[in-house]
């Protein structure tokens, strides 16, 4: 039996007790992620905690809905056992009615039968990194190989536990000038979140600093069930010509080659970074996001001009 839970009623320590035991569980999934991301977030929970699913729902213009939190790519359905179409197309039925318009995006392994209004697949990029260093290298992209050299030769180094307020501050003054609906309070949540997650040992950061002892790239990484998540990064736009970025995602998987980690370039589905993640070996793989329009007749029709 599928139940609906508020806030107040989920048992944390039985929802991260699932999260830990589930054959696809993900650090987006733990109690503590989500009450960073977004506080006061709902579920639905079967039997004993089973099976479980995060709902992050809001209002606007006094309509309820489902969106997928910032920094976070993918939620879904979690599961001890494997999972049916059956199974994940029961608790996509289980959504509560007052949720009115849904854009949510579940996980790889929730496959689905259901029909919403349609259902849109993402693509993501991972690299399992079982094999050795030599091997995984050998599979880079000739520019990727050859960006990785230009790197080397600009003698960058690598610095491991940077400051987050660094890395956030190079994104912040470069790509972000452009990233707008994301303010203060968002790099305030992110911050929150690192700092979290590095207490937990659930994170590490590093960083590519050149010849003048300058920071010229810094990358933040969750790591959970055997997964390296690519969260976040910033790059000086100025000294793009050093490839500072292909230096640190080179580096952590020369540190990691030969375990039982898969790296996740989390995303994308803009096709110039894409070309960029699979130039390291990359392979796509793809995961469902539910967008459904529950209201009726012409309100049916007008909400589709409502951004959410």
């Amino acid at each position: 039996m599928i139940k609906y839970l508020t806030y107040d009623k989920i048992d944390k320590r039985r929802w991260d007790e699932c999260i830990a035991k589930s054959f696809n569980g993900s650090a987006y999934a733990w109690s503590w992620y989500l009450d960073i991301v977004h506080p006061k977030w709902d579920a639905l929970v079967e039997n004993d905690y089973e099976r479980v699913m995060p709902i992050c729902g809001s209002k606007k213009l006094g309509i309820s809905y489902l969106f997928q939190p910032f920094f976070v790519q993918q939620l879904g359905i979690y599961s001890q056992s494997l999972l049916s179409k059956n199974d994940v197309d029961n608790f996509i039925m289980s959504i509560p009615e007052k949720y009115k318009v849904v854009r949510y995006r579940l996980n790889e392994y929730n496959k689905v039968n259901t029909e919403a209004d349609y259902i849109v697949s993402h693509r993501n990029v991972e690299l399992d990194l079982i094999y050795d260093y030599q091997r995984l290298y050998n599979n880079y992209s000739k520019n990727t190989k050859r960006n990785l050299a230009k790197a080397e030769s600009a003698g960058l180094s690598l610095h491991k536990d940077i400051s987050p307020q660094k890395v956030i501050e190079l994104f912040r003054n470069n790509r972000g000038k452009d990233v707008k609906h994301w303010g203060d309070r968002e790099y305030e949540r992110l911050l929150e979140l690192i700092e979290t997650a590095v207490s937990r040992e659930s994170c590490f950061l590093c960083g590519a600093v050149d010849v003048d002892g300058e920071l010229i790239a810094g990358a933040v990484f969750m790591c959970s069930h055997d997964r390296i998540i690519f969260l976040f990064s910033g790059n000086d736009e100025t000294k793009k010509n050093k490839h500072a970025m292909t230096f640190l995602i080179d580096n952590v998987i020369r540190e990691f080659s030969e375990t039982q980690f898969v790296f996740d370039f989390e995303g994308s589905d803009n096709e110039g970074l894409a070309r960029f993640y699979k130039g390291f070996g990359g392979k796509e793989v793809f995961y469902p996001e539910i967008r459904n329009n529950n209201f009726k007749g012409l309100f049916k029709f007008a909400n589709r001009f409502i951004k959410i």
